[in-house]
């Protein structure tokens, strides 16, 4: 098991995460009105989705617990991407802010890789 901190809000991708959240908020903001409850709305739920289960992760009480969250966060992830990229396939992001995206979005990934590694069970070879 490994050692944990003492709260999620101590975990250096949490507060990346929870960065990335106001920074895609923003730039759905300049999202035409039309897509307020459509590509918006997802996007935003998808990266709340991110630190979200960071942190309901890091409360349970087994590191396989914390490694699925962190599995599911990676996921969460992924969609922010793609929505992303629609977004700017769209014509919705510049490319300018959909690059500075990505290269935060890049920033986390390799962050909960790296905690997830440390985390997940190993597996017993027979």
């Amino acid at each position: 098991m490994v050692k944990r901190m003492p709260s999620h809000r101590n975990l250096q991708v949490w507060q990346r995460a929870m960065k990335f959240v106001e920074s895609v908020y923003q730039a759905t903001e300049t999202f035409p009105r039309r897509e307020a409850y459509a590509l918006s709305d997802q996007v935003r739920r998808a990266v709340v989705s991110i630190p979200a289960n960071i942190a309901e992760g890091h409360g349970r009480r087994t590191d396989g617990a914390f490694a699925l969250h962190l599995d599911i966060a990676l996921g969460s992830l992924a969609e922010v991407d793609t929505l992303l990229q629609v977004a700017r396939n769209l014509g919705y992001l510049s490319p300018a802010r959909h690059e500075a995206l990505l290269a935060e979005l890049t920033e986390i990934r390799k962050m909960l890789y790296g905690l997830y590694r440390s985390v997940r069970p190993t597996r017993r070879q027979p």
